[in-house]
């Protein structure tokens, strides 16, 4: 079936001064679809957005949509960031929201927003079967996973059956079954009449994708067919070496604790809707555990209960750090000893906060720094940002980061107080393959020399650190197995 043809001449662009794409020409064909790939920050969601009309370039873009198509001439791009609005048609959320009941509704139900998108028919009761949300019709969408947030955007984007679609890194954040069920949908469109543009990982490809652009620092660099590319610029490091840095950094905490956390027969439910159901769990100081299972399992509301942002953990037997949740400790009391990321942190930071400020609120866990610091925190942020490679932005906000910047900033906030637990829920989403492989062997370094607990969460076999020797797998609320001691796969 004919597609849409694609044609680029000379595309640059700027972003507050800093080009991000240099000079861009190639000609995608009928029937031909198309992976941009590329270390972070190399312009790769830049290039998306200029072919959806979404960014001002030089140069010279001409999509030939066909005519005689029964799609309608049309591009939908859909970004990595979930966006909705809640009942007030705001976007105006706050980051403990969907755990806290008084607000937890204040969106629309799936159901409601395929109503109102004009997207609810035959086609899209397809989808919500293959993703696995069609028992999910009635809950609000602020409740959703993050990566069920996704699903439902993907969804709307999808039943719009575009000419041209524009996905940016689709496949983050979501399960393993997930992804191959993902890989199944977009090949079906593909032949269906619609050109598929992805920015995906290397290893993320769909059988429909015939070609693959690669970009380094806004220049692409090679254009090929799918048979005929050659990594020919894989990551590489700066040249120094991370891990002395790391060990400089990160010294582990000096408390001592027996139990780190320990939870009794714990349920969650909002309305009628059982979240967790009779969780038992304990993890020791020391400890390092995975928490895996399916998007919608539970995992961060699990985790909600770990990080002190779910208040129902008043009415469950929790103990955080040998205290018994509502003995007295306060919320600070608890996060001091915490250092945190998730998808849902990241979506919710202040985004205006320089890259500065954000890290030095990891001291005070505020999503934004409202305190004057200390001459001994100033050095540690600058030593941080050297670590994480910021120093460019490091006085810029957070926003005008590439994504996998703005992640190492959030990373480095996390770190920045030698907390007793990390919580890191998927960390590696927007860094590159280097970024990744660094990260990961700093937390594996950072716990062979300290006493740190972890608690880590990921959809993806390479991201998890050796260390962790222990699992937690939750499906459908419920605790289906406890792992330790032993080769763990996600």
């Amino acid at each position: 079936m004919n597609t849409p043809s694609i044609i680029l001449k000379g595309i640059s662009a700027t972003q507050y001064g800093k080009t991000v794409l240099d000079n861009i020409s190639f000609e995608l064909s009928t029937g031909q679809h198309l992976a941009i790939v590329g270390e972070s920050g190399s312009g790769k969601s830049s290039l998306a957005k200029a072919l959806a009309g979404k960014m001002f370039t030089k140069g010279n873009i001409d999509i030939q949509y066909v005519l005689d198509s029964l799609l309608p001439s049309k591009t939908v791009l859909l970004e990595a960031i979930v966006t909705f609005k809640n009942l007030s048609n705001v976007a105006d959320f706050y980051y403990q929201q969907r755990y806290n009941s008084c607000d937890a509704e204040d969106t629309l139900t799936v159901e409601q927003d395929l109503i109102a998108a004009n997207a609810l028919n035959e086609e899209t009761e397809r989808l919500l079967h293959q993703l696995n949300l069609t028992h999910r019709r009635q809950t609000p969408l602020i409740q959703l996973s993050n990566g069920e947030q996704k699903k439902m955007q993907l969804i709307k984007a999808l039943v719009q059956q575009p000419q041209l679609l524009i996905l940016i890194n689709v496949f983050v954040g979501l399960d393993v079954a997930s992804r191959k069920e993902l890989h199944s949908i977009i090949d079906h469109y593909a032949k269906t009449g619609t050109t598929i543009i992805l920015v995906a990982d290397k290893r993320e490809f769909p059988s429909c994708i015939t070609h693959i652009a690669e970009l380094h620092k806004g220049k692409l660099i090679q254009f090929a067919g799918r048979k005929d590319f050659v990594d020919i610029h894989p990551a590489t490091t700066s040249g120094k070496e991370s891990t002395p840095s790391a060990n400089l950094l990160f010294t582990g905490s000096s408390e001592r604790f027996e139990f780190i956390l320990k939870m009794e027969n714990v349920s969650i439910q909002y309305g009628e809707k059982i979240v967790l159901h009779h969780i038992d769990w304990q993890v020791r100081q020391g400890e390092r555990w995975l928490v895996s299972g399916p998007n919608g399992a539970g995992k961060s509301t699990l985790l909600s209960l770990v990080t002190a942002d779910n208040p129902q953990a008043y009415s469950q037997d929790i103990y955080l750090f040998d205290k018994k949740r509502g003995s007295g400790e306060s919320i600070w009391d608890i996060k001091k000893h915490i250092g945190f990321v998730s998808p849902e942190l990241h979506k919710f930071f202040d985004a205006g906060s320089t890259v500065h400020n954000v890290i030095g609120s990891g001291f005070f866990d505020t999503i934004g720094l409202f305190r004057k610091l200390n001459a001994e925190q100033e050095q540690r942020i600058t030593d941080w940002i050297g670590f994480f490679e910021l120093e460019e932005y490091t006085n810029k906000p957070l926003f005008l980061l590439p994504a996998g910047q703005q992640r190492r900033a959030l990373l480095a906030r996390a770190l920045i107080k030698n907390p007793a637990l990390l919580v890191l829920d998927e960390p590696c989403q927007g860094l590159d393959d280097h970024q990744t492989k660094e990260f990961i062997q700093m937390i594996d370094d950072v716990c062979r020399r300290s006493a740190t607990t972890l608690i880590f969460v990921s959809h993806y076999e390479n991201e998890i650190p050796a260390c962790i020797s222990r699992k937690l797998e939750l499906e459908q609320g419920r605790q289906i197995n406890l792992y330790s001691d032993q080769a763990l796969t996600a």
